[in-house]
């Protein structure tokens, strides 16, 4: 059973260079003279739901696609100046914004926060998250994932210096996970659901009430300062918009054809589509002022070197179409 997952996981990574990296070979889609490089992350499934709804039907520009297997290389690729967007959780803008990166959030949807989870064996004693103290838990650094973690621990009263994390990208800490090398996998669906089905791994704690559920489009500063890539970036945000009303609108068929794409199996799929509802927002006062409670709890915890104004890093030229 754990060699499956393990495999499982590998497979949904594989795509992603070194585990964090852009993959090579990339193909543009059918396009004008504008080429937008989008990063992706394979486990979202944000392209394969863009070519599911359509949404990736008819663009007056070029996609070259990079895959990734956490936010946080993405946004380095991004201030790198090899990508002009991709699409993050909350955490990884405000690691980013923190390292003085040139981004700038021009988007957000909510999803759910049941697929974002602290995951224990099915045999762990670990029965609270009081119990997690003293012990290893796997996270990606700078991830939703890290950002829930942080959540937990705190209205437990505990601290980063409380446990012994264990930074790793997904692949390796399902390896880590399913050979009894951590004691807990702070993660996201579909990796989630995957655990649970493959696994039996068992909830300890979801995100309701410690997290939200953004998902962030991230573009480059420089990438925004050009007017015809802006303008482009303008209309992708639209379309993702649309996909997103297409995949609450045909669960069902979304599930068949992200399983398809992925490789995941029925039931992981399924599950993580039904816990994931888009709910698209405007970039307005609500959404920093929620975004800027991560931002705080990352300082006040040491866990970043400057204090994030989060309001100095969003872009609210896009809003239109959203809540």
């Amino acid at each position: 059973m754990k060699r499956a997952l393990a495999l499982i996981v590998l497979l949904i990574a594989a795509t992603a260079c070194g585990g964090g990296g852009p993959s090579g070979g990339t193909q543009p889609s059918p396009g004008g003279e504008v080429t937008l490089r989008i990063g992706d992350q394979k486990g979202t499934g944000l392209r394969a739901l863009l070519e599911a709804s359509g949404q990736l039907d008819g663009l007056p520009y070029q996609i070259t696609w990079s895959q990734f297997t956490s936010g946080p290389p993405i946004l380095e690729a991004i201030n790198a100046g090899s990508l002009d967007l991709g699409a993050v959780g909350n955490a990884p803008p405000v690691f980013a914004a923190a390292a003085g990166s040139k981004i700038a959030v021009i988007g957000v949807a909510e999803k759910g926060v049941g697929g974002a989870a602290i995951l224990v064996p099915p045999d762990s004693p670990i029965k609270t998250p009081a119990e997690l103290k003293g012990k290893k838990i796997a996270v990606a650094k700078g991830s939703s994932a890290n950002f829930h973690l942080l959540a937990v621990l705190k209205k437990e009263g505990l601290g980063f210096s409380d446990i012994s994390p264990q930074y790793l990208q997904p692949p390796d800490a399902l390896a880590a996970f399913s050979t009894g090398r951590v004691d807990a996998w702070a993660i996201w669906d579909p990796y989630t659901a995957q655990a649970q089905d493959q696994a039996d791994a068992r909830i300890l704690v979801d995100g309701t009430g410690y997290a939200n559920g953004f998902e962030f489009q991230i573009a480059g500063t420089d990438a925004l300062a050009d007017t015809a890539r802006a303008k482009a970036l303008g209309d992708y945000i639209t379309r993702i918009r649309r996909a997103h009303t297409w995949a609450n609108d045909h669960p069902a068929e979304w599930a068949t054809v992200f399983g398809k794409l992925s490789g995941l199996p029925a039931p992981v799929v399924e599950q993580a589509v039904a816990r994931n509802k888009y709910t698209d927002l405007k970039l307005d006062a609500d959404v920093i002022a929620r975004e800027q409670q991560v931002a705080d709890a990352f300082h006040e915890a040491g866990l970043i070197p400057t204090a994030v104004q989060v309001a100095d890093i969003t872009d609210s030229r896009f809003n239109e179409g959203a809540q």
